[in-house]
């Protein structure tokens, strides 16, 4: 079976939401690890429960970006890397939207009438 005929924008929109997606799931990795160190520290359990929680929305949004980056060049699931992106927050959630941006503009130039 031939493979889909991307655009360029849409290629470098599927790589910056790929990487942004590895690295908000390693800082949800990252933070589930330090919540756990945490424990010997002394933090409170509302701290505690705060950062396992926090951790866990992250990897989450990390698998789902790393998931949906292969659907970047759609308009509905650039829209949710969007709205992921700017929830996740951190410098991967950045790559994230503006990865997701790259998709929604590669499907408007893609739609647009000639």
């Amino acid at each position: 079976m031939p493979r889909k005929k991307t655009s360029t924008l849409a290629y470098a929109g599927f790589i910056l939401a790929l990487v942004g997606g590895v690295i908000v799931l390693l800082f949800g990795l990252f933070g589930l690890l330090e919540v756990g160190v945490g424990v010997f520290r002394g933090i409170s359990l509302l701290g505690f429960l705060g950062g396992t929680v926090w951790s866990l929305v992250e990897i989450v949004i990390g698998v789902v970006c790393i998931i949906g980056s292969r659907f970047v060049s759609y308009l509905f699931w650039a829209i949710v890397l969007v709205v992921l992106g700017l929830v996740a927050g951190n410098i991967g959630g950045s790559l994230i939207v503006v990865g997701a941006i790259l998709g929604i503009v590669s499907v408007l130039i893609k739609s647009a009438p000639k």
